[in-house]
């Protein structure tokens, strides 16, 4: 089970490494990113950043939708990252009923597109209007969509805050 899935455009980092594993009780972390999975120098950074007592997949985002979906995962607490909105819609829809929640914590900021177009939800996610859409369809799913950036922050709807933009 994918105790909660957390956008983050830098996947790995010291906080992600030292905190929210511990904080969600998790066992292992789900990287869902297709460069990552393919580029060898970004998944050696990846598993340099993640801490001893985590086990660590890299997957292309499909291939996370089949770790998700294997039997196996039931009684297991994974913690999933993406890099986008996109890629957590991707795997919630690719995966039914197998993510507790969502946290769309930092994204965008490294989005190559057309600044003029991004919408700023809070501090630390700038989408740009696919990402809007993939993050209005994902809190649609039926499943909590917060945003929360460090584990003793509140958590903030993002349906509140796309209601904003």
């Amino acid at each position: 089970m994918i105790v909660q899935i957390r956008v983050d455009d830098r996947l790995i980092h010291g906080q992600v490494a030292l905190l929210w594993g511990k904080e969600l009780n998790t066992r292992g972390i789900l990287v869902a990113n297709d460069h990552a999975a393919e580029d060898k120098a970004q998944a050696a950074t990846l598993k340099m950043a993640c801490p001893q007592d985590q086990k660590l997949l890299i997957r292309s985002v499909d291939d996370a939708i089949s770790v998700a979906n294997d039997p196996r995962m039931v009684n297991m607490r994974v913690f999933g990252l993406v890099a986008t909105v996109a890629d957590a819609l991707r795997l919630v829809e690719g995966a039914p009923g197998k993510v507790d929640g969502v946290n769309i914590a930092n994204a965008g900021r490294f989005d190559r597109s057309d600044v003029a177009q991004k919408k700023q939800l809070c501090t630390n996610v700038m989408l740009n209007p696919e990402e809007v859409e993939a993050c209005r369809d994902l809190c649609g799913v039926g499943i909590p969509v917060f945003h929360q950036v460090g584990v003793t922050d509140a958590k903030v709807k993002v349906s509140d805050l796309l209601a904003k933009i």
